[in-house]
C-alpha cells in the first residue's frame, strides 16, 4: 500500500508499525502504530528510553507537510459478545 503513497516520508525500520495514510485536504502522512514503534524502539533500548526517544526525535520532529503521524490505539469495548 505504502508504494502508492511514494513522495510521503517514511521512518527507516519501521514498516511493521504503518497503520495506514492519514489524509486531509492538502496532507497526506503514512501514519504509525505508536505502541508498535515504541515495541521497535524497546529492541535497542529500555522502555523509558525508547518513549523519550519516541518523544523528542519523532512526535517533536516536524519535516513538512508529509512528515509521518502517530496514532494511539484505544481498545473498543467488547459490547454485546456473548463468550
Amino acid at each position: 500500500m505504502i508504494e502508492e503513497y511514494p513522495d510521503l516520508l517514511k521512518l527507516d525500520g519501521f514498516d511493521e508499525a504503518i497503520v495506514g495514510v492519514v489524509q486531509r485536504i492538502g496532507l497526506q502522512a503514512i501514519c504509525y502504530d505508536t505502541h508498535k514503534v515504541i515495541e521497535i524502539l524497546m529492541k535497542d533500548m529500555s522502555e523509558e528510553d525508547a518513549w523519550d526517544y519516541y518523544s523528542y526525535n519523532m512526535l517533536g520532529a516536524y519535516v513538512g507537510e508529509s512528515t509521518p503521524v502517530f496514532l494511539e490505539m484505544i481498545e473498543k469495548p467488547r459490547s454485546g459478545v456473548s463468550e
